[in-house]
């Protein structure tokens, strides 16, 4: 005789069909990661039991909180595709928040953590925690992983997964050393706060170790506009280096339409179908693999499977395409 609909629950799915609970979540939420006769098993026990599987909430799945400003930078929306990917692999619920770009604020600490009580772990990007939210994570015992986050000594002490801008600013710097140029503009965006290291503060001092570095600051690219190359060209420079790729396609657009600017070798930052497009020379910033890691971090810290909270560095890789040439100018 059947159970009562009402009183069958996924555990009795998940005993009668001799599978985890995770593996019964899975075949409802994506039954092609469940091999077929598994599968089968688990509908013929919802069956008999009387259960109803539909789609939806993966009951049984870690649900884990990401929060970034995603809105502000695409790159974090790569990020979080790797998330994605590792998570079909996996029953885990990912939950989504924006924040506002620390570079933005006055004050960039995150100080309200964007969870519920049914949160097992959060995933921060690109915004430092500040100490409320250091103290909520603690009471609720919330393990947290930070991803592209410079870890302080204030910090809720969780793992962080770094890609290594330092070294990506080297990448840049060695080759348009070698290329012949010795002053570069960097641009950026306005970092309204000290409060905390960001990634270009880090790119900064990498290519410093190569070249001359003068510096503008541009709230966006709609910003872009003549007056950097009048700037670089004040500046001694000739080549211009942006903190992302954003900038240094706008910087491309205004420069394919005007002649006169092409002695300037132009480099971005991140790499992407864009970059490709443009033949843009950039730095190719693994953010599929950080995602991924980072989830596979913090589920690790949930499941308690691990308990390291070391910081892992990726390594970024210059690609060189057409828009880097040797400089045509006479160092000053």
């Amino acid at each position: 005789m059947r159970a009562r609909p009402g009183r069958v629950t996924i555990y009795d799915v998940a005993a009668r069909a001799g599978v985890s609970i995770s593996t019964v979540s899975l075949a409802v939420s994506a039954p092609h990661r469940v091999r077929p006769e598994t599968r089968e098993r688990i509908v013929e026990a919802a069956t008999a039991l009387g259960y109803r599987m539909t789609a939806g909430r993966r009951v049984g799945a870690a649900r884990i909180a990401v929060a970034a400003p995603f809105t502000t930078y695409p790159s974090y929306l790569r990020r979080l595709s790797g998330m994605l990917r590792r998570a079909r692999d996996a029953a885990v619920d990912i939950i989504p928040y924006d924040l506002d770009s620390a570079a933005s604020a006055d004050e960039p600490l995150l100080d309200v953590l964007p969870t519920r009580t049914d949160v097992a772990g959060l995933v921060v990007m690109g915004v430092p925690l500040g100490g409320a939210a250091r103290r909520a994570s603690r009471a609720a015992r919330i393990p947290v992983v930070y991803v592209d986050v410079v870890p302080t000594r204030g910090d809720v002490g969780g793992p962080v997964v770094l890609v290594d801008d330092l070294e990506g600013g080297a990448q840049i710097g060695r080759h348009l050393a070698g290329l012949g140029h010795r002053r570069v503009l960097f641009v950026h965006e306005p970092q309204r706060s000290p409060a905390y290291v960001s990634a270009g503060m880090l790119r900064i001092e990498g290519l410093e170790q190569h070249v001359d570095i003068a510096r503008v600051a541009v709230r966006g690219p709609e910003a872009i506009d003549e007056e950097i190359f009048r700037i670089a060209a004040g500046a001694g420079a000739t080549a211009i280096v942006a903190n992302h790729d954003q900038f240094a396609a706008a910087i491309l657009s205004l420069q394919r339409a005007r002649p006169q600017h092409e002695h300037f070798a132009v480099v971005g930052y991140d790499d992407g179908e864009v970059a490709a497009a443009l033949d843009l020379t950039t730095v190719r910033q693994p953010f599929e693999e950080s995602g991924r890691t980072a989830l596979e971090l913090v589920l690790g810290l949930v499941s308690g499977a691990a308990t390291s909270h070391e910081t892992l560095r990726l390594v970024p890789r210059l690609v060189v395409r057409g828009t880097s040439a040797p400089t045509t100018s006479e160092p000053s």
